[in-house]
């Protein structure tokens, strides 16, 4: 019986890894009261009303608290953590159902300092967001004059609580009591708080923070079906191009095939049939290429699941709830990204699957992690509450190591063992064949540069409503509208890609591997110089910290974006070479 503190420590340790990745509700009680019960007003985080992201702890401004101390304890989930939520107790007694007159709870003195902390809050157009049984509620600081010489605090909260039953079903706040700010003054704080009875239900309690009038625009309708319409136009156009020409082909290889010697080599010959003994030839740099397909069929997966569950589960009524559900379904699909990955470097020979292992594992997570670093850096120079804390760094690297890296073996694994044989329709020769000369605009470069335009332009409207849900204050919840395009985006990456493969394999260009990759990919450059447009023309984002907290993580977007996308062309151009030099009769 030794062991068993360490195994108690163990089991420990793996519950709270367990528990930061579950998603689960971030209160401390199951949203139901009795008369007289304790209700808690959570301050949050204040900050510029531009910069979403820039925000404080709210008792970072000369605040002040109320006399009440004592609270029960507060658990944060492993979401609310990454996104920065600071949840400090008000100190204000309010109980179920009982109303509250115009009361002070507490006094500033206001000294110089103090009063240059609010007017810069003022200026800056400071809110500050608060939360009761988990509906959000926000407040202006203060306000300024006509000529911005005088500066005004609002003092007085007045809380309007509706209540259906025995639950919290809808909360205001009116912000009252203008008073000027001035040096060595003493300023009071009040609240009142009034129940009301209210008809809505607790599970619609969130639809009033919802904008259908934004999400549900006839643009957004418009662009869907817009959108659609050019996959319907690109499938057929694919569909009967590639037939047709793919038909001649077929009949000009077959009628080369009963010609005798003397005529074939007095023939003519050109096209893709000449290429087929390169044409399964390993790509260059196998071991980054097939990381990078398992990374990105893995973030397929995470998006697909994680569309699916916010369709069936509203997300965002609780704090953290979408980003701790990504973290979760993450990690649960990491045996996808050592599948594909590990079965193609398996398929093209390479023999240091480990490390390709490793890589694939924590390509991903590498990114996003140096990203997050460097920014947390400038916020903690901030003192910004998106500062990471010690405790969630620890918790995010021991679900690498010990979740996802695992899992990640386990696919590879898998992979190599079930299909990482390479059982390709055509022999690879042992030389490879010298490519031709062939017109600029054949040359990979111009095709990878080309093939992203298509794809981009089916999903740059959803962009901007995804752009607008995340950097603005709009709570995104049309996820039908998402999984369309996600739908729409796949299947114009495959068509495109199989066109620019169809035409570089026709020039006698057997490098289709990375070009049908990094043609699909080249969607991220322009979702990534769209932003640039998005944060100069349709935000009035400022400052270091907000500009590159947007910056840092539109790239890490984009890029994991344009991994996705590639994957997703590589795919789909792979099944389509495979499948026309089966079908053709090679010597």
């Amino acid at each position: 019986m030794m062991g068993s503190p360490r195994w108690k420590l163990a089991a420990v340790t793996l519950l709270v890894i367990l528990g930061c990745l579950t998603p689960v509700s971030g209160d401390e009680h199951d949203h139901t009261y009795t008369d007289k019960e304790e209700v808690v007003l959570w301050m949050n985080t204040v900050g510029p009303y531009h910069n979403r992201q820039e925000t404080y702890k709210y008792f970072s401004l000369p605040f002040c608290a109320g006399s009440k101390k004592t609270i029960s304890h507060y658990h944060e989930t492993l979401g609310e953590a990454l996104q920065g939520v600071e949840l400090e107790f008000s100190g204000l007694d309010i109980k179920f159902k009982e109303e509250v007159m115009q009361t002070t709870y507490c006094e500033i003195d206001l000294d110089k300092a103090k009063r240059d902390a609010f007017v810069y809050a003022i200026k800056n157009h400071y809110w500050y967001q608060m939360y009761i049984d988990d509906l959000p509620i926000w407040g202006i600081v203060g306000e300024a004059d006509e000529n911005g010489e005088d500066h005004y605090l609002w003092t007085y909260k007045k809380l309007e609580i509706g209540f259906n039953g025995n639950r919290i079903v809808d909360v205001n706040l009116t912000s009252e009591g203008k008073v000027r700010l001035v040096p060595n003054t003493r300023i009071s704080m009040s609240y009142s708080v009034k129940w009301k009875k209210s008809d809505v239900k607790f599970e619609d309690r969130f639809d009033k923070y919802l904008d259908p009038s934004f999400f549900q625009h006839r643009i957004h309708w418009f662009s869907i079906f817009n959108s659609f319409m050019m996959v319907i136009f690109l499938v057929g156009l694919v569909s009967m191009i590639l037939m047709r020409t793919l038909r001649k082909d077929y009949a000009r290889y077959s009628k080369e095939e009963e010609m005798d010697d003397m005529d074939r080599d007095l023939g003519d010959e050109y096209g893709w049939k000449q290429v087929h003994g390169d044409v399964f030839r390993p790509s260059s740099h196998p071991l980054i290429f097939s990381s990078l397909i398992g990374s990105g069929c893995q973030i397929f997966s995470v998006s697909l699941i994680v569309i699916i569950v916010a369709m069936v589960e509203d997300l965002y009524t609780e704090r953290g709830s979408m980003l701790s559900t990504a973290i979760f379904v993450y990690a649960a699909t990491s045996p996808v990204n050592g599948y594909f990955g590990g079965s193609l470097y398996a398929k093209q020979g390479g023999r240091r699957w480990i490390k390709q292992m490793f890589i694939g594992a924590f390509l991903i997570p590498a990114m996003v992690c140096g990203t997050a670093f460097f920014i947390n850096f400038i916020a903690i120079y901030y003192h910004a509450s998106r500062a990471i804390p010690f405790g969630t760094m620890v918790a995010v690297c021991c679900i690498c190591f010990f979740v996802i890296l695992p899992l990640n073996l386990v696919g590879t694994i898998l992979g190599r063992n079930l299909s990482g044989q390479p059982n390709f329709p055509c022999r690879v020769n042992a030389v490879p064949r010298p490519i031709p000369e062939k017109k600029w605009f054949m040359e990979p470069a111009v095709i990878v540069c080309l093939g992203g335009i298509l794809p981009f332009g089916s999903i740059f409207i959803e962009m901007y409503f995804i752009f607008t849900s995340f950097w603005a204050y709009k709570i995104y919840y049309v996820y039908g509208f998402m999984m369309l395009v996600l739908v729409i985006l796949c299947i114009v990456t495959v068509c495109v890609t199989i066109v620019c493969t169809y035409f570089l394999l026709n020039a006698e260009d057997y490098r289709w591997q990375w070009t049908s990759f990094l043609s699909a990919a080249s969607t991220a450059v322009y979702v990534y110089m769209y932003s640039f447009y998005y944060y100069f023309f349709k935000t009035k984002m400022y400052g270091l910290f907000q500009t590159s907290f947007y910056f840092g993580y539109m790239a890490v977007f984009s890029t994991a974006l344009g991994i996705m996308c590639g994957a997703v062309g590589y795919m789909g151009t792979s099944a389509f070479v495979r499948k026309i030099y089966t079908n053709v009769k090679i010597d």
